[in-house]
């Protein structure tokens, strides 16, 4: 087998180049084994690009070697050689004798796996390098359209662009892989109790419609004012946070197995007014009770407890308000990061947070806004809740159950979204069309509806990527803005109510 020497002087010209991670040997012994085998390829295409390759005339050989061998090309040494005879770079190596020794030099094609890994490891520490000496720049500089905090987000960005790249692409799987997977979601519901794959919100009529909230979801609640969707938001984020249970996973590993962590992007209230919320829910004590602080000493004892009860929970409020969608990115990596971690994002509400700056277009920056809650989801492998505002059309029909088209920039924020809910309470229109005392029959029929309306809400499911549409039935209770599970009349028999 003859030999190859490194290349040297070949390597990026810079000061530190000597100094930088990278094995030459690698990068020839890959390419040889690419040259002598063409099927090589399509085992290491997911994990080396030609900018992985440390050596320039390296990266050229790959990149045309690639194109060549995807077009259905035979591609080997005698083939490249006229296509490259013209390259100074290799020219300087050997010009089509350095191909040849490439493709007779190569070691067994079963190491190539191996061979790309490092190549591709080692192209990953040069880039830490190269980003940790331009965040050390960008720090030295004082420019002041550059603030440390802008600083911060893109170095994250950055990093975590980094984290992202080589992993494996699946592409085709055997059906058993395929089997094996859908075995494992079952056996995930199964464990559960409830028949879920995804996070239980805690109400479960809700959760058999969605099956739970599943990661990688962008969830989009929508509803008017008054109709209780930040409510709704902060029940399911309480029910979540305080199922949170870590232990041993079906496979053995160590993590969530009930519940989750949640991060609460609250940007129209304050964290003690949605702390508040959440503690008259848990305590059982009237919210305005609260506010005027018109307790009695059993209602007080109750909220202490609950408080107490409380600590523990796994529940992050970030009321920073018009937060700029690419910070909710940096926070929320941040959080995930964390000893505790985040398995659910809520953000209360899409349209008071703020795109990059770049768009004038309301409607673009929606889009922009929506793309990145997307984007959150699947980086960080959780799902999203973002609520919504609707349109005032919703108060001109007779029906006011809203739509999708009642979303405002419905566009957008219907195309991103997995899942569109809607939150709909009839008790609060239908109380505002009561009639004169002196219409008895008009009288009695307003009272009939608003016994049938009383404490109870719709959540209507107008769009699942991955399921059905339809209404779920919920309970609400105005006093302890809670929303629960409505028993049914046929389950009221049962249970003796």
């Amino acid at each position: 087998m003859n030999e190859i020497s490194t290349i040297p002087g070949n390597a990026p010209q810079n000061a530190d180049a000597a100094e930088l991670p990278q094995n030459v040997e690698a990068e020839q012994q890959l390419l040889g084994a690419i040259l002598a085998s063409n099927d090589v390829l399509d085992r290491v295409d997911d994990l080396v690009k030609p900018e992985h390759f440390y050596d320039p005339v390296h990266a050229d050989i790959f990149a045309l070697a690639a194109k060549r061998i995807t077009d259905g090309l035979q591609t080997d040494a005698t083939t490249l050689k006229n296509f490259m005879a013209d390259h100074d770079g290799l020219k300087a190596l050997g010009g089509a004798e350095y191909l040849l020794r490439l493709q007779l030099s190569a070691i067994a094609t079963s190491a190539a796996r191996d061979y790309a890994q490092l190549i591709h490891d080692l192209a990953i520490r040069r880039a830490l390098i190269d980003l940790g000496k331009t965040i050390a720049d960008n720090a030295s500089a004082m420019r002041e359209h550059s603030a440390p905090d802008d600083q911060i987000v893109e170095a994250e960005a950055q990093l975590f662009q980094l984290a992202a790249t080589g992993s494996a692409a699946r592409g085709f799987q055997s059906f058993l892989r395929a089997l094996t997977d859908a075995v494992d979601i079952a056996n995930a519901a199964y464990n559960r109790g409830g028949g879920l794959a995804g996070i239980s919100t805690g109400l479960v009529d809700l959760d058999k419609n969605l099956g739970g909230l599943h990661d990688s979801d962008l969830l989009i609640l929508a509803g008017r004012p008054s109709m209780g969707k930040t409510s709704l938001a902060t029940n399911i984020a309480f029910n979540v946070a305080k199922a949170y249970k870590r232990g041993a996973k079906p496979d053995g590993s160590e993590g969530v197995i009930a519940g989750g962590a949640v991060g609460f992007f609250s940007l129209e209230m304050s964290a003690a007014q949605l702390a508040q919320r959440v503690l008259s829910e848990a305590a059982e004590v009237p919210s305005e009770l609260i506010r005027k602080g018109d307790l009695n000493e059993q209602e007080f004892q109750r909220y202490l407890r609950a408080a107490q009860e409380l600590e523990s929970c796994p529940l992050f409020i970030d009321d920073t308000p018009a937060l700029p969608i690419s910070q909710v990115a940096a926070r929320a990596r941040r959080l995930k990061r964390s000893k505790t971690g985040l398995d659910l994002l809520i953000v209360d509400y899409l349209q008071l947070l703020r795109g990059s700056g770049r768009n004038e277009n309301r409607v673009n920056e929606i889009s922009e806004i929506t793309q990145g809650l997307k984007a959150i989801a699947k980086e960080l492998n959780i799902p999203v809740i973002a609520l919504s505002q609707l349109s005032r059309q919703v108060e001109q029909r007779e029906d006011k159950r809203p739509q999708l088209s009642d979303l405002r920039e419905s566009g957008s924020i219907e195309q991103d979204a997995d899942v569109v809910m809607f939150v709909y309470r009839g008790e609060y229109y239908r109380e505002r069309e009561k009639p004169g005392e002196e219409n008895l029959e008009a009288m009695a029929k307003w009272q009939q509806d608003m016994e049938n309306l009383h404490g109870k809400a719709e959540v209507i499911i107008g769009k699942q990527r991955h399921g059905p549409v339809g209404t779920v039935e919920l309970s609400f209770d105005g006093r302890f803005t809670r929303f629960g599970n409505l028993v049914k009349p046929w389950q009221q028999d049962s249970q003796g109510f």
